[in-house]
């Protein structure tokens, strides 16, 4: 990892440094020790951002109301909106960046619970436990296919089931019909990619097809969550917005599979490469819940969270956060920060002492908290649970140094995980 510099004395980190990107995990964890926060500067933004490191502080800015997501809910300035500026690096045409900056994951107060409380039924504990039956069965069906994928015995477990399990859960529940859910995948794939322009293209496609949807939709209601957000729509403006409707379903298909795909595909490597934890889990199942918690800690895919901005004067160790000035939390540091974690670096299934209790901030930590994580942890639990039983000789066809991943800060994502059924 290159040294990092400085500004006004304080410690600047590249944080498109690609040795930092190839090994986040030791990297933060280095600089973590360092201080508790430090400047951080990526291409498309003109000055630093402070990244905020340890467990502690982490959990204070995700919790603490002083720190908001809009930089418009700071009083009294004119705050920069940085994730503005980066949509515009981009290429992403202005009339579509509003389906990116303006979602519930992007609002403040009173907004923010509004659009929380539209969709929060869906994924209630009840609701979840209710869609565990269709959870297991896409499962099995897509186990019964999976070796018919193979080539010369090898088939990748990212494109024939880490994927696909966790797109058609969530596009059942939101009501995206299964002829278009391959399409899906595609501009999933584009969204995500740091090509200049490549997401242009994929944003406009789905912005597009949902507008359609939703027409189509209005003329011949279901009982999905569409149709629902459609009903609270038109029975109701002031509720949900055009702008506000769209954007939550391109939110929730995407927040719905992405993360859940690269839990599967992240844990599931972790396992081959750690024997004696795969062990344990066999030896085991009703580990899983505890398993599913600690993969997420271990190897989540989300690495850090949006930017937040300061209200207000706010003092984070020996350092302050000025109001108006951008933060991000580093949830993968905080997660290996052995003041809360003992020998953070080691997998152990067995860590946490309740499956239904989360220590690690994998899925983030207050009112922003991933609204789909009892949904994201069913699907690993069973996912793992069924692959394990069902391929007990399950191994890697490559060597862990020679699997893929994308490069995409604050994310840590397997291209393919070719394995070998046995």
């Amino acid at each position: 990892m290159s040294t990092p510099g400085t500004t006004s004395g304080t410690t600047v980190v590249d944080l498109f440094d690609p040795q930092l990107a190839s090994d986040p995990f030791g990297g933060y964890s280095r600089l973590r020790e360092q201080a508790p926060m430090m400047r951080g500067s990526f291409p498309g933004l003109s000055s630093p951002i402070w990244i905020v490191m340890r467990y502690e502080d982490v959990k204070t800015v995700l919790s603490d109301r002083r720190f908001v997501n809009n930089p418009a809910s700071v009083p009294g300035s004119d705050v920069q909106n940085i994730r503005e500026n980066l949509i515009e690096a981009r290429g992403i045409p202005r009339e579509y960046a509003p389906y990116l900056l303006d979602s519930v994951l992007d609002a403040d107060g009173d907004d923010h619970l509004r659009l929380r409380r539209l969709v929060s039924r869906a994924f209630t504990a009840r609701r979840v436990a209710e869609l565990r039956p269709r959870v297991e069965a896409i499962t099995e069906d897509l186990l019964d296919r999976l070796p018919g994928h193979a080539e010369d015995g090898v088939v990748d477990l990212i494109e024939h089931f880490a994927y696909p399990l966790p797109i058609t859960v969530i596009c059942e529940l939101v009501g995206i019909p299964e002829e278009d859910r391959p399409q899906w995948r595609e501009w999933g794939k584009g969204l995500f990619s740091l090509e200049p322009g490549a997401v242009s293209e994929p944003l406009r496609a789905m912005v597009d097809y949902i507008h359609d949807l939703v027409g189509r939709r209005r003329a011949e209601p279901t009982g999905d969550l569409l149709t629902g957000l459609i009903r609270a729509h038109d029975e109701d403006g002031d509720r949900l917005s055009d702008t506000e409707l769209v954007t939550m379903i391109l939110t929730l298909v995407l927040a719905g599979h992405e993360t859940t795909a690269h839990l599967i595909g992240n844990g599931t490597a972790a396992l081959l490469t750690h024997p004696g934890q795969l062990a344990a889990l066999r030896a085991d199942p009703g580990l899983l819940p505890r398993a599913v918690h600690e993969l997420m800690r271990w190897c989540g895919p989300v690495q850090g969270t949006r930017i937040r901005y300061a209200t207000e004067d706010v003092p984070i160790g020996d350092l302050t956060v000025r109001r108006g000035e951008p933060v991000m939390a580093v949830l993968v540091s905080a997660n290996y920060d052995p003041r809360r974690f003992d020998d953070p670096d080691r997998l152990d299934v067995t860590r946490e002492s309740d499956g239904h209790k989360e220590v690690h901030v994998g899925f983030g930590h207050g009112l922003h908290y991933c609204l789909g994580a009892a949904l994201a942890r069913q699907e690993g639990e069973v996912a793992f649970g069924a692959l394990l039983r069902r391929h007990p000789r399950l191994a890697l066809a490559v060597a862990p140094e020679d699997l893929g991943r994308q490069f995409l800060p604050f994310s840590w994502r397997l291209t393919r995980l070719p394995v070998r059924l046995g």
